[in-house]
């Protein structure tokens, strides 16, 4: 019987026994009927001497061993994005280490596998301190930094929102021109990602205006007028309703991406007027769930891919709740409880942002979703964590 100490809600601690976890069919010769890219997290390293408030270690090893397991998933890995803390621990140089790193290993896993490993990865401006006496050649001049060196180690671009360019835009025509500037430039068609302020604060007003949907008619401009360098947009904006308002807009040729971890399944399921691909932070944390659902959506099975899905909705709106920008702390944790890390240790100390009560609700949900594959080593690790903030001992 595996049982852990997690604490209630009413101050107490209750002895709480985990289920059985579910058998998710593994990825087949199927194919994915949706591309799926998993925004995976990076592994910290617990036993560097830094200062992880001001220095990044990273265990690459077992970095980038959980993207060989996505990849093995059937997953596309989006690299260097908020989900592997980019502006929360993870620094530009660090990034295109990582970038590099995960490119190289796509391309041995892809000869392992004698298949294609998706990856893509984040470029953007977090090299240069957001300012509002930043110019606007200044920012396209570093978004062309990152762009090329991502092109250098032979990834294809995720053109990340930019926080300088939030605080210096002056007006909707600067992001025309700072995106038509750098479109012009890029080798390979880009997915575009449209980041909320509730997963950044410093991004608040993206596009020139506070309100989504007039934001929504810049975005779509700036998509028409370069649409043959963009190969989708992601947004993250936990809203279904403006998502599929933008998704019936989109040029012919340019791929919704949800980037909504709270209707992800509806979303990716789609209407008679279209779907959404998926690029989510979710999906590192359920990927097993996600891989499994997506090979019965393939086999034309739908009731099988809902049911798969709809217990991992509560899981990950718990994950993404506000304050969302600390999701991250959750995602790494479910790596822990499911082995593929030692420790919960986040660079930045990020997993200090969610208290004992988050976690222990995350265990809870997780394991009602099936998604913890030992529930005797999940106990154990769980009980680890607890014991650190005083609970059952």
């Amino acid at each position: 019987m595996a049982v852990v100490s997690l604490p209630t809600a009413d101050g107490g601690v209750e002895e709480y026994e985990a289920g059985e976890p579910l058998s998710f069919e593994a990825a087949s010769d199927v194919a994915f009927p949706r591309i799926a890219y998993s925004a995976a997290h990076v592994v910290s390293d617990p036993y560097a001497d830094v200062d992880p408030w001001l220095e990044t270690a990273i265990d690459w090893d077992a970095t980038i061993d959980y993207r060989r397991h996505l990849w093995s998933l059937g997953m596309g890995v989006a690299e260097a994005m908020d989900t592997a803390q980019r502006g929360m621990g993870l620094d530009w140089p660090t990034s295109l280490e990582l970038i590099k790193q995960s490119v190289a290993a796509a391309k041995d896993f892809a000869n392992d596998s004698n298949g294609s490993a998706l990856v893509a990865s984040g470029a953007g401006t977090d090299h240069i301190t957001p300012d509002p006496s930043l110019t606007v050649d200044d920012i396209i001049a570093a978004y062309e930094e990152q762009c090329a060196a991502v092109e250098a180690a032979g990834g294809r671009i995720i053109l990340m929102a930019s926080r300088a360019l939030a605080a210096a835009a002056k007006s909707p025509d600067d992001y025309a021109k700072v995106y038509g500037r750098v479109l012009a430039q890029v080798k390979e068609p880009v997915i575009i990602h449209w980041l909320g302020e509730m997963f950044d604060p410093a991004l608040a007003g993206y596009w020139g205006n506070d309100d989504h949907l007039k934001a929504m008619d810049v975005c779509l401009d700036m998509l028409a007028d370069n649409a043959d360098k963009i190969d989708g947009i992601k947004i993250s904006l936990l809203d279904d309703q403006k998502e599929i308002t933008m998704r019936r807009r989109l040029p012919d040729g340019v791929r919704m991406y949800t980037g909504d971890d709270f209707n992800y399944p509806d979303l990716i399921a789609g209407d008679e007027q279209g779907y959404s691909d998926a690029l989510l932070g979710i999906f590192d944390a359920i990927a097993p769930a996600a891989s499994a659902a997506l090979t019965a959506m393939g086999q034309g099975n739908m009731d099988r891919y809902h049911e798969i899905l709809a217990p991992t909705v509560p899981l990950s709106r718990h994950i993404f709740k506000a304050p969302t920008r600390f999701y991250k702390t959750g995602v790494v944790f479910m790596a822990y409880l499911n082995g593929h890390q030692d420790h919960f240790t986040m660079v930045g100390g990020q997993e200090s942002t969610r208290s004992a009560q988050h976690l222990g609700e995350l265990f809870r949900l997780a394991d009602k979703a099936g998604l913890l594959a030992d529930p005797e080593e999940a106990c154990a690790r769980a009980d680890i964590i607890m014991a650190a903030h005083g609970i059952g001992v």
